[in-house]
């Protein structure tokens, strides 16, 4: 397990914002912590897929607490980083899905309704790996009349695959599997191909270090 507790670049846990933020985690076991950081990096980071356009140190955990505000991925890096920072493993995951909801204009400026490389956190808690997706926030859900997805530290959290009224919410195609740390790599590869217009700002210079 030792991989899924250590610090990367990206899983940055000893940042100064991220133990800062990490003061707000009281719970006193591992699963009601996990519980604890799963509503914190949920709701006090508001989803804007956006921010995609900061590139590679948009990936990074503390960058979530730029601004409050990040995609998917790095806020799924936010729940791995405080996971770990609190003794608990994790790892993330990433998988191909559709968001049946999404709006005209997202679609236009990402240039494609497929969604690649959606994330979430794995956790491991009482002996098992759990899922969870610590993404869209309540006021976004609400705006959309989806149920927020819920949290018991037991069971996984994936996104709904319907509305309250039944519409199709998220379809979940390919999972890609687990990473104890950032695939960069992999994520270059696939924003050649699936966002050819922002392969760019993903692309890794090893000669310069990771701001």
């Amino acid at each position: 397990m030792d991989a899924y507790l250590k610090e990367t670049a990206y899983f940055d846990f000893h940042h100064p914002d991220i133990e800062a933020f990490n003061h707000k985690v009281t719970a006193s076991n591992l699963k009601d912590k996990a519980i604890q950081i799963y509503y914190l990096v949920r709701d006090e980071i508001v989803y804007n897929p956006y921010t995609l356009q900061d590139g590679l140190p948009s990936l990074k955990a503390s960058y979530c607490l730029q601004n409050y505000q990040a995609y998917c991925i790095p806020k799924a890096s936010l729940m791995v980083a405080l996971c770990r920072l609190n003794g608990i493993p994790a790892r993330l995951g990433l998988a191909d899905v559709i968001n049946h909801l999404s709006t005209p204009a997202l679609v236009e400026w990402l240039g494609t309704d497929y969604f690649a490389l959606h994330g979430y956190a794995e956790i491991f808690l009482n002996g098992r790996w759990i899922k969870v997706t610590p993404v869209f926030h309540q006021a976004l859900c609400d705006k959309f009349n989806v149920a927020a997805l819920e949290f018991d530290g037991e069971h996984d959290a994936i996104l709904h695959s319907a509305t309250k009224d039944g519409s199709k919410h998220m379809e979940y195609v390919k999972y890609h599997g687990y990473f104890d740390d950032m695939p960069v790599e992999f994520i270059q590869e696939t924003a050649v191909e699936v966002y050819p217009r922002f392969a760019a700002i993903f692309h890794i210079d090893d000669t310069a270090p990771l701001q």
